[in-house]
């Protein structure tokens, strides 16, 4: 029996006892060894590459969360340190970026559920029209600069200027769900933008190997190819989306097996992808397209639930694939380039986008924030490099400074996505521009000449539905604005008198006739939606009455300031229809309760504002402001505050409500009230404020 030589470890065991006498000598025998032995430390790097990989998202996205910063960030830190450039921890992001790339699939197959055929119906003016304008327009530009001003070959400026011009769908995407701008006008013209712009990536791809001589089919032919195969597509995917899927769901979800219905959304997510990338096209392009034929089935948020923690984490790894492409000494080096390219880049993106949406059609806030929204650049970006420099088009050390100009532009992005109200309002302080009235709202205009005394709901969600079924039975005039066209579509199906517009817009409300409106009731969900609403309309009409429906109380001053006459928090709202029902089972006067009510209301909830926090309790809203909260202080005798009077105290930024002293409670004491030992003060503020009251109160 033959036995391993001494070039292997003995084990003791012969060939024919291990594989059946499948070897039949010493050699084989060693050489599937190394090849075992080779397979397994193959495994075990790429287990501990991710291992790696998670380690240091997990620390870097609780460090930042503690901070406030956006999570991106910690993924591209991360991606930098333990990159080939820095650290060597992970070789390259070659060997992960097919998986990473899944996170961009299944972003891009949930933004699809939520963009379904009829809204991208609506959009198509904005991806083909927009869209191909703003390639076309940035390429143009970053071109002409790289040639004329740089001295860049023209194909080498024409690849460049193409990594330039497309913008990064994975993190704006994100970012645009995380602050719920996503279906704001701003929000839909991004997105119409960024759907052009992973076709127009592929056309791109194409043009490398045209351009470097080494394609096999002439450029012409090869465009043909593509829209040919993506025509096919979508009419395929459309038909099975259509009477295909929803058949198979319907049979799954009759197993009542939620691990076969998170399969089954696996395999159709994985398969959308793959016969895209099979016939050339972008796999996440694929994935959008499934999933805006699934967008309008009654299974799209149960959907939505059970892949979204596969999009998140794959999405963080995507993410740090990117920050590996950064090389720190590049970065170093040459800082002033890297710096004043992106700035550049940054800049003049954003104004082409800006002025482009502004001319065809968008009101100057929505297009200076759709400008904000795409100014960096993307993550197409990288593959067209990497293709360039494969077929010898770019230098190395050009590319590695174009990479790091992009990185460090996505990685200003998410400040700029969260900020961009903000900006948008420093930059246009003044009355917003808006173009000649469009087609369709002429019609708009025809259609409501003949109303007077109206009421115009903005928003037609369940909130303002109640509002028009109320107004009906008192055969009240009413007309309704909505940015849904699957809801305007259903509603005026319905007999509702609603049409499809953005309440926004100066335009939209001056053909709804807002100069004769009786009242103006805005519903929509978002704050910075509802401020803009009542600007346009106060623009137009100082004196029609304006009631505002939020979900708490968090802006309802702003709100006042801006021209409401009425703020309608619901979450203070349901609080006193509860605290009507509890009085009246303790057998209450009515009379009493509906005074005590109307004083809350007149006093503009001033009794509900803030609340006790608990371990789980929200403390900034989703604009990333902080909410009021309550915090009790009890007084002791070495406190400072023993004895003293609130006007001792000079608490300028948070409010005493009241005073607990023994059985008695003090409401709202005045200035000249003086603090005893054993009192509970009831302090009112945002969260930092009541930490220097309190500290304020004990120490002086």
């Amino acid at each position: 029996m033959a036995q391993v030589s001494d070039t292997e470890p003995d084990t003791g065991v012969s060939i024919q006892d291990t594989d059946a006498g499948q070897y039949t000598s010493p050699d084989k025998r060693i050489r599937h060894n190394k090849m075992k032995r080779n397979n397994r430390l193959e495994s075990a790097s790429y287990f501990n590459q991710v291992m790696i990989i998670l380690s240091g998202s997990v620390i870097s996205t609780a460090l930042l969360r503690r901070f406030r910063l956006p999570p991106v960030l910690g993924y591209l830190i991360v991606g930098l340190l333990i990159g080939p450039y820095a650290l060597q921890l992970v070789p390259g992001p070659d060997d992960l970026h097919f998986l990473s790339e899944f996170g961009l699939v299944f972003l891009l197959f949930s933004l699809g559920l939520e963009f379904s055929l009829a809204r991208m119906t609506a959009l198509r003016h904005t991806v083909f029209g927009l869209g191909s304008a703003q390639v076309a327009l940035c390429s143009l530009f970053f071109w002409s600069v790289l040639h004329y001003v740089f001295g860049m070959s023209s194909e080498a400026s024409l690849i460049t200027a193409g990594a330039l011009g497309l913008s990064s769908t994975a993190i704006v995407t994100q970012e645009l769900t995380r602050w719920n701008e996503l279906n704001s006008v701003h929000g839909h013209s991004a997105i119409g933008i960024l759907l052009f712009q992973d076709l127009a990536a592929v056309l791109f791809l194409i043009m490398v190997p045209a351009l470097a001589g080494t394609s096999d089919h002439s450029f012409s032919l090869a465009i043909g190819l593509i829209i040919l195969k993506g025509f096919v597509l979508f009419i395929a995917m459309l038909a099975t989306g259509k009477w295909l899927m929803p058949f198979i769901f319907h049979e799954v979800s009759k197993t009542r097996s939620e691990e076969l219905f998170v399969m089954t959304v696996l395999l159709v997510v994985l398969t959308a992808a793959w016969i895209t990338h099979a016939i050339g096209l972008s796999m996440a392009l694929g994935a959008f397209i499934a999933g805006m034929m699934l967008g309008e089935s009654h299974f799209k948020h149960q959907i939505e639930a059970d892949i979204r923690p596969f999009r998140d984490i794959l999405l963080g790894l995507f993410f740090v694939t990117v920050g590996m492409q950064l090389d720190y000494q590049v970065l170093i080096s040459n800082l002033h380039w890297v710096v004043l390219g992106s700035l550049g880049l940054i800049a003049s993106k954003g104004i082409m986008i800006s002025l482009l949406a502004s001319m065809l059609g968008k009101d100057r806030s929505s297009a200076l924030r759709t400008g904000l929204v795409l100014a960096q650049g993307g993550e197409f970006g990288f593959a067209l490099l990497t293709l360039a420099l494969a077929n010898q088009l770019l230098k190395p050390g050009l590319a590695s400074l174009i990479v790091a100009i992009i990185v460090v532009s996505i990685a200003v992005t998410p400040f700029l996505i969260r900020f961009n109200s903000r900006i948008s309002l420093m930059i246009l302080p003044d009355k917003p521009f808006e173009p000649s009235m469009p087609h369709d709202t002429r019609e708009l205009a025809e259609a409501t000449s003949e109303l007077e005394g109206h009421i115009i709901v903005c928003g037609f969600g369940r909130v303002g539905q109640t509002v028009a079924r109320f107004m009906k039975k008192e055969n009240l005039p009413l007309l309704a604005l909505d940015n849904d066209p699957i809801r305007v579509q259903e509603a005026a199906g319905g007999g509702e008198n609603i049409f499809y517009g953005d309440s926004s817009s100066r335009k939209v409300l001056e053909a709804t006739g807002v100069s004769r409106a009786r009242l103006i009731v805005v519903t929509v969900n978002e704050y910075e939606q509802s401020l803009a609403i009542i600007r346009a309309i106060r623009d137009l009409n100082q004196q029609v009455p304006v009631v505002v429906r939020t979900r708490d109380d968090s802006h309802l001053e702003d709100l006042k300031r801006a021209g409401a006459t009425e703020v309608i928090p619901e979450a203070l709202e349901g609080s006193l229809m509860l605290v009507t029902h509890v009085m009246s089972q303790m057998h209450i006067p009515f009379r009493r309760i509906a005074r005590m009510v109307q004083t809350v209301r007149q006093q503009r909830y001033q009794l509900l504002h803030g609340y006790f926090h608990g371990g789980h309790s929200q403390l900034i809203d989703k604009q990333g402001n902080p909410l009021l909260r309550l915090h009790p202080v009890q007084v002791s005798p070495t406190c400072f505050a023993h004895n003293k009077t609130i006007a001792d105290l000079k608490l300028s930024q948070v409010e005493i409500l009241n005073v607990h002293r023994k059985n008695a409670v003090i409401e709202s004491p005045d200035n000249n009230f003086i603090i005893q030992s054993g009192d509970t003060l009831i302090l009112q503020g945002m969260a930092d404020h009541i930490e220097q009251a309190e500290s304020r109160l004990y120490g002086g």
